[in-house]
């Protein structure tokens, strides 16, 4: 068995150079994760995802006002409806 913080086959003088002054090995040194209230999303991503929503509302709708001899305008509707749920996924 090898004392905490050393690997197999490493001399303990070795693994004590490695050590700070408390004696645990600086690779073993806790680093907290970023709290998760500090993050937040830039103004632009839910003004945007908003626009894209509302595109994708406003081509379906007009291609039963406008466009009635065609189903392109639903396809291009239905990209910009996803591309608001994408951009929904990544607010914070």
């Amino acid at each position: 068995m090898t004392p905490k913080g050393t690997r197999p086959g490493e001399h303990s003088s070795l693994a004590s150079a490695n050590r700070t002054d408390s004696g645990v090995a600086a690779s073993a040194r806790y680093t907290p994760p970023t709290a998760r209230a500090l993050e937040e999303s830039p103004r632009w991503v839910p003004i945007l995802m908003l626009v894209f929503l509302a595109l994708g509302a406003i081509t379906i709708i007009l291609r039963y006002l406008v466009w009635q001899d065609t189903n392109l305008p639903v396809l291009f509707g239905l990209a910009f409806l996803l591309a608001g749920l994408w951009t929904a996924t990544k607010w914070k």
